[in-house]
């Protein structure tokens, strides 16, 4: 065999592992929608910490290549694959939550308690979006983990498809993810539909003052309480509540500051990325995939409507003065603290002195608790 045929053989061989020689119309699909992850976060600014890693492991993750290199996400041995493993695993959201835990403060909902029901009945949109995938024919386990997607909250949705519905955590996450970021742009209508120009006008008792004691008895007692009902839930609900009490025992502000920043940042980054690239147009583009974001949409927008009715139900058995303004019952779902701003946007669009920020936070961390239940008692149920 001469030199020239040898050259030839080699660069044929080579062209023919490109990504030009691989690439299919799903990768290029799936790429055109990477690119809107990336415009949403970085010129519109939606969510950028959670859409930016997203939108580029699309891109990495429909890279189009030839099998056997161990470079894709689900080739076993590749670095992706490593990576992808805390995800498949239910590793990434329980360390979310110790930063959620480490970062929010629980004093609204503590000086309220009331607010706890509010998040509650938010989480009906899980349920009902349950009941409506078993219509359309998906069996129980992956319609529990779709109907998570209505508690707009990434890390649960993951850690429940782990354990329910592996084949389908892809288009479960990035649709939870989508929908929390969609937050200001689903919910308004929602709550102006559902509520009275006089109702939007309610105001509401400023909140009592916390002690530094109930902030330190309140994750002690929310573990025990949660967990003894809901076990199965005791990877994030023990996380969440480990990282607040690191945040209010006020010893451990080193390991606090660590859970809320450089830990979550960094499971954050390889939550995202590794997601996205699990978007692989062969494994991704189905009409499941297509099914799960409808279904996605629904779970949210029920879970408005249901936290926001639940106020207007629950106002009528309170007295004049301490009725509660329903254009927080939005807040009852757990993206927090995004949806709780849209109950303080909206709120001042119709009285510009009308401060709802704090009274919709209590809600809004009670979504967190609520979510976390609901993917604890699915897993009990269907796990």
């Amino acid at each position: 065999m001469d030199f020239f045929t040898i050259i030839s053989n080699n660069l044929q061989q080579f062209l023919s592992f490109t990504g030009f020689a691989n690439v299919t119309l799903g990768n290029l699909i799936m790429i055109l929608f990477g690119f809107l992850f990336l415009y949403l976060g970085i010129v519109r600014k939606w969510e950028p910490m959670l859409l930016v890693p997203i939108g580029f492991g699309i891109l990495i993750g429909n890279i189009p290549f030839a099998p056997g290199f161990q470079i894709g996400i689900y080739e076993d041995g590749s670095v992706m694959n490593y990576l992808y493993f805390g995800v498949l695993k239910g590793v990434y959201p329980p360390l979310i939550f110790l930063g959620i835990g480490a970062m929010t403060d629980f004093s609204a909902l503590i000086s309220n308690p009331k607010m706890m029901l509010i998040g509650a009945a938010a989480q009906f949109g899980i349920f009902g979006a349950y009941i409506v995938a078993t219509l359309l024919g998906f069996n129980a386990a992956e319609a529990g983990a779709i109907g998570i997607i209505g508690g707009a909250d990434g890390p649960t949705a993951i850690f429940l498809s782990s354990k329910l519905a592996p084949d389908l955590m892809g288009a479960i996450a990035v649709s939870a993810y989508s929908y929390m970021a969609l937050v200001p742009v689903i919910q308004p209508p929602i709550m102006k539909l559902l509520t009275t120009k006089k109702e939007r006008l309610i105001r509401m008792k400023p909140p009592r003052k916390v002690s530094q004691n109930e902030k330190i008895i309140f994750p002690i007692l929310g573990l025990l309480l949660t967990t003894f009902l809901v076990p199965s839930g005791l990877p994030l609900l023990g996380m969440l509540f480990f990282g607040n009490l690191l945040k209010e025992c006020g010893v451990t502000r080193r390991l606090a500051t660590t859970a809320a920043n450089p830990l979550i940042d960094i499971v954050t980054i390889l939550l995202g990325l590794t997601v996205g690239a699990s978007t692989q147009a062969t494994t991704f583009l189905t009409p499941k995939s297509v099914m799960i974001f409808g279904l996605g949409a629904a779970s949210f927008m029920i879970a408005t409507a249901t936290g926001v009715l639940f106020v207007k139900f629950f106002n009528l058995f309170l007295k004049e003065g301490n009725k509660i303004n329903p254009l927080i019952g939005n807040a009852g779902v757990s993206a927090v603290p995004d949806s709780a701003r849209v109950s303080q946007e909206v709120g001042l669009h119709y009285d510009k002195t009308n401060y709802l920020l704090m009274h919709a936070m209590g809600p809004n961390v009670a979504g967190v608790i609520g979510s976390a239940v609901a993917a604890g008692l699915l897993l009990g149920f269907l796990g």
